[in-house]
C-alpha cells in the first residue's frame, strides 16, 4: 500500500520515516518529496508497505502525532485519473494516540496517552 505522509518538519530524514514505519512493518520504500528548483524537502512524502493490514494499522495510529511539533497527516495514497497517484485528503484527525517508543525520540512529543 502506498501511504500518504504530510507536514513533516523539513529536519526528518527518509531514514527517520522508514524507522517510524517499521514498527509496523516490513517498508518497502520511502521518498520525500524535493522542490526540483531549489532541492529542498516540501514537508511531504511517500512510503511504501507491502501488507495492507500493517500500513492501515500505521496511518490509523500515525495519523495526526506530534512530531517536533507538527502534527503530520497520514493517508492511504490515491490513484489519480491517468494512472498516476496522489495524495489521499484528510488533514486532521488530532485524535489521542500518543508516541511512546524507548530509546527512539528524535525530538517527538509525546501526545499524553498511553496507547502504545
Amino acid at each position: 500500500m502506498k501511504i500518504f505522509v504530510a507536514s513533516l518538519p523539513f529536519k526528518l530524514e527518509e531514514n527517520d520515516i522508514r524507522e517510524t514505519f517499521e514498527e509496523y512493518g516490513e517498508v518497502s520504500s520511502v521518498k520525500l518529496v524535493l522542490d526540483k528548483e531549489t532541492g529542498r524537502k516540501k514537508g511531504f512524502g511517500f512510503v511504501e508497505m507491502p501488507d495492507d493490514e500493517q500500513a492501515k494499522k500505521a496511518i490509523e495510529d500515525l495519523n495526526g502525532l506530534e512530531i517536533y511539533g507538527r502534527a503530520i497527516a497520514v493517508t492511504q495514497a490515491e490513484e489519480k485519473a491517468g494512472g498516476s497517484r496522489r495524495s489521499g485528503g484528510g488533514y486532521g484527525s488530532n485524535r489521542g494516540g500518543g508516541y511512546n517508543r524507548g530509546g527512539y525520540n528524535k525530538g517527538y512529543q509525546d501526545r499524553g496517552s498511553d496507547q502504545h
